[in-house]
């Protein structure tokens, strides 16, 4: 179906999500790059802000596993806008913080409205990309690189010009109402399964409702999904916070050398989510996992073999590359696989992919103390051949 044949509310639709998501991106970057100040201004340490990150990590899950039951009964739409909503009023909350206690309940108040827009928003393009019928999932991540990397620059031209933490988050907050506002109304309301339009095919299936007798064998597909996002996003993980010091360290290069490493990897990680969908529209969605993850695995093998720059560099890029489509592909196949809980059965595939993420950089840094950084990549490395090789599981029958 192309796109000049479909009703002015779908497209306006397709553009509040990407709008949706690229505010969630540029939500969390004015987070991220704020830690430093944040971390000064209410005096707590590495260690203690790591323990306050991990209870905003468990906030999240939890945002996460409310929102899929509610955008089942109430549709993704509200949820959106109420996630939405929280999280614009308690992006501010860490920048007003005065000591580790308060820090603490504002990390937990905005992770956990940021999973439940993780979830309700993805359940919305899903329900989109039915509508569109073609694959644009991936688009819409892509989105959120970009929201991320404009609020990266952003906070870094306040900070330059020393604008006050709280005046600054304070009008991110109020932006991103007005942006929301103009956004969440113009999103899809809640239909019946049933309803769902699309054609059945691998890169988007039917979504007719399943009957009870193979329900037990969507739950099984929901976890196999789990798992597959699990490795995908563990990989992930490692990339952003490891591949720079593993440069550094096996290479033996500058600091501002080792940088390109992750450089490398995020520039080619919002690339290739640009184009992912074209790709699955035309190969199907078992194609972008089975060969991404063949790419990605390559990469990581170059990573661990190369004693140059360049080619390890290179290995990044492709790693960046090769991950880039996978996990939209299993977040819509998630979506439809053609139960009445669809949003459920995502925020479950979200919760154990976003431990993974979690749980990377931890798995690789105590590996790295049996023998090296570079040796450790090797566990990521046979988890994506896993991927590859189970690579049918995102397929769901029409």
């Amino acid at each position: 179906m192309g796109a000049s044949t479909l009703a002015p509310p779908i497209r306006t639709a397709r553009a509040a999500v990407f709008a949706v998501f690229g505010l969630n991106g540029f939500l969390c970057s004015m987070w991220v790059v704020h830690i430093p100040a944040i971390s000064q201004r209410t005096g707590v340490s590495h260690a203690t802000l790591g323990m306050l990150i991990l209870l905003m990590a468990l906030g999240g899950i939890a945002g996460m596993q409310a929102a899929g039951p509610l955008a089942d009964r109430f549709g993704s739409r509200a949820l959106v806008a109420t996630a939405g909503v929280w999280i614009s009023l308690t992006v501010a909350g860490p920048s007003l913080a005065t000591g580790p206690v308060t820090l603490g309940v504002a990390l937990v108040a905005f992770g956990a409205g940021n999973g439940a827009l993780d979830v309700s928003m993805n359940a919305q393009a899903v329900q989109v990309e039915r509508n569109y019928g073609r694959p644009i999932l991936s688009a819409f991540h892509a989105l959120w690189s970009c929201g991320g990397f404009i609020g990266s620059l952003m906070g870094a031209a306040t900070m330059h010009r020393d604008w006050d933490l709280r005046t600054t988050m304070l009008g991110v907050g109020i932006v991103s109402l007005v942006a929301l506002g103009l956004s969440a109304t113009r999103l899809l309301p809640r239909v019946a399964p049933a309803t769902a339009a699309g054609p059945p095919r691998d890169s988007l299936p039917s979504t007719a409702p399943i009957a009870s007798g193979p329900r037990k064998s969507a739950t099984r597909k929901v976890f196999a999904l789990a798992a597959i996002a699990f490795a995908f996003l563990m990989t992930e993980g490692t990339a952003n916070d490891w591949s720079a010091l593993q440069v550094r360290e096996h290479l033996g290069v500058s600091n501002a050398t080792a940088a390109l490493a992750y450089g490398a990897f995020a520039a080619t990680m919002t690339a290739g989510r640009f184009t992912a969908d074209r790709i699955s529209a035309r190969f199907g969605r078992v194609a972008i996992v089975r060969w991404g993850a063949l790419l990605a695995a390559a990469g990581l093998a170059l990573v661990i073999a190369s004693p140059w720059v360049p080619t390890t560099l290179l290995g990044w890029a492709l790693l960046g590359v090769g991950l880039s489509g996978g996990v939209p592909q299993i977040f819509s196949a998630a979506g439809n696989l053609g139960t009445d809980t669809a949003a459920t059965d995502m925020s479950r595939v979200f919760s154990l992919g976003y431990l993974g993420f979690l749980a990377g950089p931890s798995v690789i840094g105590w590996l790295s103390t049996l023998s090296s950084l570079t040796a450790a990549l090797a566990f990521p490395l046979v988890l994506i051949l896993t991927c590859a090789a189970c690579a049918r599981i995102v397929r769901t029958s029409s």
